[in-house]
């Protein structure tokens, strides 16, 4: 049996898409392949966004953004889109009767201003918000057999 895929995406794939990546691997384990990318990836990811993974123990290793061609070859069960622009190029090139996407509303944490403890705390709320939904996603709030037609 083929372990099930889920795809993050956000617009930059510097921010939310991968806090959501490392979030959902430090979860999961092994047992879901896991995988982010953006519109228009970003050249490195957001050194706050690093910071926040590694206070709860989900590191990443610093790469260069990836694009939607990852969702173009396919390969993936679900796609869980973090901005509107990345919902809708993820609808695009799901087609009908193609991956599943879902639309989960992400604040940008990068848009917030203040001492460097505000803005780690705009971070924070992000990383619990994407915790607590991945958490659903994948401990059965929300059927993710169901969901992503496996």
């Amino acid at each position: 049996m083929q372990r099930p895929s889920v795809l993050f995406a956000c617009t930059l794939n510097r921010t939310r898409s991968p806090m959501a990546e490392g979030l959902a691997r430090a979860h999961c384990g092994p047992q879901v392949v896991i995988d982010s990318c953006g519109v228009e990836p970003a050249e490195e990811f957001d050194p706050f966004m690093l910071a926040v993974l590694e206070e709860v123990g989900a590191g990443l290793h610093d790469r260069p953004g990836k694009g939607f061609e990852a969702l173009e070859r396919g390969g993936y069960d679900l796609v869980v889109a973090l901005t509107p622009e990345a919902h809708e190029a993820a609808r695009a090139l799901a087609g009908p009767g193609g991956v599943a996407v879902r639309y989960w509303p992400t604040p940008d944490p990068t848009m917030v201003e203040g001492s460097r403890e505000m803005v780690l705390d705009a971070y924070r709320e992000v990383r619990e918000g994407l915790s607590r939904r991945i958490r659903e996603l994948f401990e059965g709030a929300i059927d993710l057999d169901r969901s992503i037609g496996v």
